[in-house]
């Protein structure tokens, strides 16, 4: 899961995406770049590094960005190695000269190489699946010289999304051209647009979320739809291509979790949902209570994104709404220290817990999902060992049984504290005293949206995949990869 960014029509378009990353470092928090292109040098401009945005781009890198079409990212590392040649944004020289930026997963990698090494003569040089995406659209565009640009994109585009499967939502530019989005057919990854007037025509920007326009002082337009090519040339005119039948099938991890609550995607406001998430887990909870016959004294949040459900919840159950685990906000990123005792240490000073307000009381811990459990077990066992007499924990996600192929960063099964275990067994692993998920159906529910992708929860793969294949080619970055979305959690905790 990555953040990304595109831009034309804006005079140092490429400083401007300096404080559009901020916008999206929730995203991507492994490392960050910015392409830019200036029309009137004819020249790209390119800075890229591991690191949070505010370590990669001091002021005199992000300013050293011109012109006036420019792509931004943010990387989470799902699958791909963390080193310099898998950082976002990428570039190919031939045809006209490509940068672009991706955020999701290939799942069909190895054939899609094949085909380039033994079809096209092409070779690949990163682990990184926007390469693939990056030399598709260089075929394309080299196999269709004979058509007008808009043409030849949106043929090169439509031969890209029949052949390469998975969720990816893409921007690129074109020297001398303009600047380009797409997504997969399905719409599985998110994808806006906005624009702003300039004189007679409108600037535009491509984002992963909303609010990197209301950074920008741009309107919010519209979705990028599934399977749609839209391109803006160098004049400002707009050129859009719907390319695939297919209706949408957003993941639902973006409104549980992944998205800045501030955002929206499909009309639908991710503070609005986990409000109603909160509304509904609460009732569901109630018939828990009532069953079992317990009570609890304070709701709690694990935080940061659970925040709003929580109190929507506390306010249905009329039970005081406590934080009662401080963060500390100046500790380092703990997955840059690679010796595991002192790791473990780091993780401990990013959650305080606040015992005057936990001894002696029945807490329930509201989480937006547990995913490997790794983070719940640990906030558990600060509770309790801060004189909690009861821990029980809500979910607003329904229990997550299988991996994810297409972005989220739990691509094995086995490794999911809910895969093939009862309420019961995950309670016991956890080490609280009950625990609620909020069912499918309600989520659905809160969310609002029909033909979700939910694929981690019932199994139901929009895009077949061959799970042997797709872990086979990642074999060696999953073995060498420790971070996973637990940490990804606690990195957002700091």
């Amino acid at each position: 899961m990555c953040g990304v960014v595109g831009l034309i029509g804006e005079p140092s378009a490429g400083e401007k995406l300096y404080p559009a990353l901020f916008a999206l470092q929730h995203r991507g928090q492994d490392a960050a770049g910015i392409l830019s292109y200036d029309f009137d040098q004819n020249e790209f401009f390119l800075h890229k590094d591991i690191g949070l945005v505010q370590d990669v781009f001091s002021s005199a890198k992000y300013q050293d960005m011109q012109g006036s079409m420019a792509l931004g990212h943010t990387r989470y590392s799902t699958i791909g190695s963390l080193n310099k040649d898998d950082i976002q944004p990428m570039f190919l020289s031939y045809p006209h000269g490509i940068g672009m930026v991706h955020n999701g997963n290939v799942t069909n990698y190895k054939e899609v190489v094949n085909f380039l090494r033994e079809r096209e003569l092409r070779k690949t040089f990163s682990q990184s699946d926007l390469e693939l995406l990056l030399h598709m659209t260089g075929v394309g565009l080299a196999d269709h010289k004979d058509k007008t640009l808009p043409q030849a994109l949106s043929l090169s585009v439509q031969s890209l999304l029949s052949k390469v499967e998975g969720a990816y939502s893409v921007i690129g530019v074109l020297a001398d051209q303009g600047l380009f989005a797409f997504c997969d057919q399905n719409g599985i990854r998110p994808l806006l647009i906005g624009r702003k007037k300039q004189g007679d025509k409108f600037s535009y920007c491509f984002s992963s979320e909303k609010q990197v326009f209301q950074v920008l002082e741009y309107e919010y337009w519209r979705d990028v739809r599934p399977g749609e090519l839209i391109f803006i040339d160098h004049q400002l005119d707009i050129h859009t291509f719907n390319l695939s039948e297919k209706k949408a099938r957003p993941c639902m991890f973006e409104w549980i979790y992944f998205a800045g609550s501030e955002s929206e995607w499909h009309g639908r406001p991710m503070y609005e949902v986990r409000l109603k998430l909160g509304e509904i887990l609460a009732e569901e909870f109630q018939k828990k209570m009532h069953l079992e016959q317990f009570d609890i004294d304070i709701v709690t949040p694990v935080p940061d994104t659970a925040r709003t459900s929580a109190i929507r919840l506390a306010e249905i159950l009329q039970k005081p709404y406590r934080e009662v685990l401080a963060k500390n906000r100046y500790v380092q990123r703990s997955f840059i220290t690679h010796q595991a005792d002192l790791r473990s240490l780091m993780v401990n000073l990013k959650l305080l817990p606040i015992e005057s307000q936990i001894k002696g009381k029945n807490i329930l811990l509201v989480d937006d999902s547990v995913v490997r459990g790794t983070t719940s077990k640990r906030i558990v066992k600060l509770l309790k060992e801060a004189g909690a007499a009861k821990v029980y924990l809500a979910s607003t996600c329904p229990a997550i049984r299988h991996a994810c192929y297409y972005g989220i960063d739990f691509p094995r099964s086995e490794a999911l504290v809910a895969h093939n275990k009862t309420d019961l067994q995950i309670a016991d692993i956890l080490g609280v005293d009950g625990i609620q998920y909020l069912p499918l159906n309600r989520l659905n529910e809160g969310i609002g949206i029909p033909n979700l992708c939910s694929a981690c929860v019932d199994g139901d793969y929009v895009v077949p995949v061959n799970k042997d294949d797709f872990l086979s080619h990642h074999k060696s970055n999953l073995k060498n990869k420790n971070t996973s979305n637990e940490e990804v959690k606690a990195r957002r905790l700091q």
